[in-house]
């Protein structure tokens, strides 16, 4: 995999639209010395309302999506969650949504002139309820996840680590389970493997494991300015400069993935970070040459 395959007008836009709102304690944003059980169960502060982004590549094979969003039911269907009363507490103690019919996948999808049964790909940065809602509405497409996140949902006590099995494996669906190839690519250091999407350089996972086990992000190039999609990595770009990492995950690995992102950043000159629930990013998108719906 090299930079040079990268053909000219491969990735023709790139746009985001957000399923709703979503707030989270501050704790869970940058970080706490307490155990996450404790801050979930008793903080008494919730942060500011936060997107919760959806990433549209049009690709000249095909119309790509990073992340599937938050699903109506979520906020609709009160079976959505656990039937346990203690994981439906954590659950509605984790974060809070807001979402309303016309915020959907699909209704997101028209409003930037696209349907649906065009989406061809959907990459998954984690398979956590708020970037799968909108898989039912994407049954023809190919979803893609890391061969680890799959591996982490079907584990025991999914649900505990935040994973909902019977919203993300449905029936009918097709999964390509990635995993990870050595890459020779010097454009991608300090990442040592990938994985090339379609195979012509433009999109390219790679591995940013920390807030779960599979967790991966999406470099978009062959534009005026490179992005990377990272999905939970982080919640707050700023933030990650400062060395503020989220609360929930591996705290060793989320620090030692931020510094590669950090470094990637620096040998790309012009990179713009993109996080699913960071406010900031959609007009980091916009700066960058994308559209924000």
């Amino acid at each position: 995999m090299s930079g040079d395959l990268v053909p000219p007008g491969a990735v023709r836009g790139v746009a985001a639209f957000s399923t709703g709102r979503v707030q989270i304690h501050p704790q869970h944003a940058h970080g706490s010395r307490l155990p996450s059980l404790a801050w979930i169960l008793l903080s008494p502060t919730w942060g500011p309302w936060r997107p919760i982004h959806v990433f549209v590549i049009e690709h000249d094979r095909g119309l790509v999506l990073f992340d599937a969003g938050q699903d109506l039911a979520s906020v609709t269907d009160p079976d959505y969650y656990p039937a346990s009363p203690l994981m439906r507490l954590i659950y509605r103690r984790l974060a809070r949504f807001e979402m309303g019919p016309n915020e959907t996948v699909t209704a997101q999808l028209r409003a930037l002139g696209y349907r649906a049964e065009d989406v061809r790909w959907v990459v998954l940065s984690h398979l956590h309820q708020d970037h799968i809602g909108g898989l039912r509405e994407l049954t023809g497409a190919r979803f893609v996840v890391s061969a680890a996140e799959w591996q982490a949902m079907n584990a025991p006590n999914a649900e505990m680590a935040g994973f909902l099995p019977r919203h993300t494996d449905l029936p009918g669906a097709t999964w390509d389970k990635v995993a990870f190839e050595a890459t020779t690519d010097a454009a991608l250091a300090p990442f040592t493997s990938a994985h090339d999407l379609v195979g012509d350089g433009a999109l390219v996972l790679l591995p940013t494991p920390g807030h779960t086990a599979g967790s991966l992000s999406m470099l978009v190039r062959g534009r005026d300015a490179p992005l990377l999609l990272v999905g939970d990595m982080t919640y707050d770009v700023d933030g990650m400069r400062r060395g503020l990492i989220p609360g929930l995950g591996s705290r060793a690995t989320l620090h030692e993935t931020a510094g590669r992102v950090l470094e990637l950043e620096r040998r790309l000159g012009g990179l713009a970070i993109l996080p699913a629930h960071d406010s900031g990013a959609a007009a980091r998108l916009v700066n960058a040459g994308g559209r924000a719906g």
